[in-house]
């Protein structure tokens, strides 16, 4: 699981709130340009591995290593100007403020206005709509357009892995099928992505590989393809 070509190392993570220990002894790992998925039951500490490896929750216990540095709760503004980005679950936005100010709010770490220009035509080719919407508030989208640009927002410092929490979490099956198109356009523009997904199935089909968390430990991972072939698998999160 561990070699040189990881950007992401995630080695015996422990992590609680408060006395509850959620997680007990995760790892994994993301190799450069890989899709890798997250699946699992609820409570089976998903979430909380993602908020450990970005800043947000400190681990108790293990290591967390990003483009060979030890990153292990280092606050969360520090691991994002590493080019560690993070799109929480449930489409936050900032209601009152345009989309183009929202996304001008995910380059606050970026100097450079060229850059910044750069990065909004990259975030426009691949979701166009946002561009049409540019000049409109960002509480006037529907939830799967402010899915849209919570991603395109943490696309704006170019990182070099990004984080998805259930990103097709209360979408409709519309919207779910186009949230999962632009994940393989992104894959295929090159970017680097570490995904939990409520919807394993979706998410094991896109995977390059997955890892199945229960009740805070590893249980299965692999080739997506594999495990959403996998009998167990299919019997225990699939509904087969």
């Amino acid at each position: 699981m561990i070699g040189t070509e990881n950007i992401l190392e995630v080695r015996e993570l422990y992590a609680a709130y408060g006395k509850i220990e959620i997680l007990h002894g995760v790892g994994l790992a993301v190799r450069r340009s890989e899709l890798v998925s997250i699946i699992g039951p609820n409570g089976a500490g998903k979430s909380t591995a993602l908020k450990s490896i970005v800043g947000l929750l400190p681990p108790s216990k293990g290591e967390v290593r990003f483009a060979g540095h030890d990153i292990t709760g280092l606050r969360a503004d520090k691991v994002l100007r590493r080019g560690l980005a993070y799109v929480p679950q449930g489409r936050i936005v900032f209601p009152q403020m345009t989309v183009l100010e929202n996304l001008e709010m995910g380059a606050f770490t970026v100097d450079d206005p060229a850059q910044v220009a750069a990065a909004l035509e990259r975030v426009y080719a691949l979701f166009p709509i946002l561009r049409e919407r540019r000049h409109q508030n960002a509480g006037t989208l529907s939830g799967g357009e402010q899915q849209m640009l919570a991603i395109a927002r943490a696309l704006m410092v170019s990182p070099s892995l990004i984080v998805l929490d259930e990103p097709s979490l209360g979408l409709s099956p519309k919207f779910v099928g186009f949230v999962f198109e632009k994940i393989l356009e992104m894959k295929a523009a090159g970017l680097t992505m570490l995904v939990v997904e409520q919807n394993a199935a979706k998410a094991l089909s896109v995977a390059d590989r997955a890892y199945v968390l229960e009740l805070g430990k590893n249980r299965f991972e692999g080739p997506g393809r594999d495990l959403l072939h996998n009998p167990e698998v299919k019997r225990l999160y699939l509904g087969g």
